[in-house]
């Protein structure tokens, strides 16, 4: 499985499987899981605005013992100096990044430059966080994905391109 989570076809039926799986596990026994990321530091660049991506990450981290850093695009130096040196200063901080990118572009730049995982939290051509959630929920009312069939009915965009 790839460290980084860009899209989900970089990932293999099994691997996909296993993360929802072990996210339903973890949703239903999070007593279990508090420590699970104690002194582990996620840093969640937001390039594109979200409260609930931003909310999800940020107390998904805090549930799980770690830490979640906000940084703003317009408010670093991301949009001013070149994204990969701004990526691999970032690296040094945090153990993960999470980025919710306008551009699938500089979701790869960034990508090329971080020395840590990095977790595509949006962008223009995908959204792989909102498909596995779609699939956690999948599991949890129908208690499996196998032989599941999925319509979808909006526009032709990210969450489509992932699902």
């Amino acid at each position: 499985m790839d460290m980084d989570l860009l899209t989900l076809k970089t990932w293999s039926p099994d691997d996909i499987l296993h993360a929802v799986e072990m996210g339903l596990v973890i949703k239903k026994n999070p007593e279990r899981y508090e420590g699970l990321l104690k002194g582990q530091t996620l840093a969640m660049l937001f390039q594109k605005t979200s409260t609930r991506t931003r909310v999800s990450f940020e107390v998904g981290m805090h549930q799980l013992g770690g830490q979640a850093v906000f940084l703003d695009w317009m408010t670093t130096n991301f949009g001013l100096a070149d994204v990969r040196d701004e990526a691999q200063v970032l690296s040094r901080y945090a153990d993960v990044i999470m980025a919710r990118m306008l551009k699938h572009e500089d979701l790869l730049r960034l990508t090329l430059g971080s020395e840590v995982p990095v977790i595509n939290g949006c962008c223009d051509r995908y959204h792989p966080c909102q498909a596995l959630g779609d699939l956690l929920s999948i599991l949890e009312v129908r208690g499996k994905l196998a032989g599941t069939h999925v319509v979808y009915v909006g526009i032709w965009n990210n969450v489509c391109n992932s699902l």
